[in-house]
């Protein structure tokens, strides 16, 4: 681990979108959770496209842009780095990161194949640095909230689960043909967004046991090809030539649980006006709880009040009685809301916490472990829609 009196130097690689959520929840994590945490030198950010790792450089107050991952483990002096670019890549450059003795935040889904992600995770068993992958929906103070819920059987016994992630990043049919829309079955939305939504079920419900009734569907079949770099979801100039869309659009199916609890999800990248529509319900027989992104400042609870008259679902609105809230935001008071950048933040010193190995840290991120398991779902989920929608098991938690 990395001494606490020293500072930690950290490099993002991918000067995307994401990447510079990384990048700015560096930034800030010395302004949240109080003192523990040593300083933090943002040493340099890396991406092939020149222009943009400059500008995301001077964006964020990293002291460099690099050319490429490979200056990034050759460097010394960096401590911990990000992995945020395609998922083909993460493997890779996560090995070589390891192998050079620096700790990794690698971004979801793990890789770019059940090959690689196992790599990965058997890299994390014997790795002696600290790697972790990034789901940031954990860090969202309604849906710690709601996970806080559930394990205290507020809700009673749990009935159902219903989680959506509903994008429209793909609606376009003249949206490039960028890397997100290759790669097979289950590396389209369900790799992209569901893996989320799957994390998410997960921590707040419990392991799944078993898939069924899965249906893949592709709404644009082919995009042209782009002239130049495409940068995460933004449109970009686009020749006459195109090329097939790999991976789905679209994908629905059932899951049990180890509790017995059953789960219902859909995730679709082409879903018209919902730019980032993570939902989801949680219902027991003496209770009720949902969230959704669109309104990340608040949750619904509703339980059994004493007459049945005032009963009914009731807005909770972030504030100090939610999960990293105090200590999290500038302003402590309920109703200044919450952003997705702040969970990037509370992910980033979550990590960091890890690194240096600090007295009182906050929950750690999940593992390369944690996130094989997320796409051994998505590998069942692929098999349940080859075989008509039968049920496949999903393998025990480790």
């Amino acid at each position: 681990m990395t001494s606490s009196s020293k500072p930690i130097s950290v490099a993002v690689v991918g000067a995307g979108m994401a990447g510079r959520s990384h990048a700015a929840g560096y930034r800030n994590v010395n302004t949240v959770f109080g003192a523990g945490l040593p300083p933090v030198r943002l040493a340099a950010i890396a991406d092939a496209h020149a222009e943009l790792g400059e500008d995301a450089a001077r964006r964020y107050g990293f002291e460099k842009a690099l050319p490429s991952w490979e200056a990034v483990v050759e460097d010394p002096t960096i401590d911990a780095v990000s992995i945020v670019v395609g998922n083909s890549l993460h493997r890779p450059i996560a090995e070589a990161l390891v192998a050079a003795g620096k700790h990794v935040l690698c971004e979801k889904p793990l890789a770019g194949s059940m090959e690689d992600a196992r790599a990965m995770a058997e890299l994390e068993r014997t790795a002696d640095v600290v790697t972790a992958v990034g789901y940031t929906f954990r860090r969202a103070p309604g849906i710690a909230a709601i996970r806080e819920h559930v394990r205290a059987g507020e809700l009673g016994d749990p009935t159902l689960f219903s989680g959506r992630y509903w994008c429209d990043y793909a609606t376009d049919p003249n949206g490039p043909l960028s890397w997100r829309f290759k790669g097979g079955a289950g590396s389209g939305a369900l790799g992209d967004v569901g893996s989320h939504v799957i994390d998410v079920a997960e921590y707040v419900a419990g392991p799944i046991a078993s898939v069924s009734g899965a249906s893949l569907s592709t709404q644009i079949t082919k995009r042209p090809l782009p002239l130049g770099a495409v940068v995460g979801h933004n449109a970009a100039p686009v020749s006459d030539e195109f090329g097939e869309v790999e991976n789905e659009d679209t994908a629905t199916f059932t899951a049990r649980f180890e509790s017995g609890l059953i789960g219902t999800f859909s995730v679709t990248r082409t879903g018209f006006g919902l730019p980032n529509g993570l939902f989801f319900d949680v219902l027991g027989v003496g209770g009720r709880a949902a969230f959704d992104q669109h309104r990340p400042a608040e949750y619904l609870f509703d339980d059994a009040q004493p007459q049945a008259r005032t009963r009914g679902a009731r807005q909770v609105i972030a504030g100090p009685q939610m999960p990293y809230f105090a200590g999290g935001v500038p302003m402590e008071a309920p109703g200044v809301g919450a952003s997705n950048g702040d969970n990037f933040t509370y992910q980033a010193r979550a990590f960091l916490d890890q690194v240096a190995g600090v007295s009182e840290p906050l929950p750690p991120c999940a593992t390369f472990a944690d996130a094989l398991r997320t796409m051994e779902i998505i590998q069942a989920v692929v098999e349940s829609s080859r075989k008509d929608g039968a049920a496949v098991a999903v393998p025990p938690v480790a």
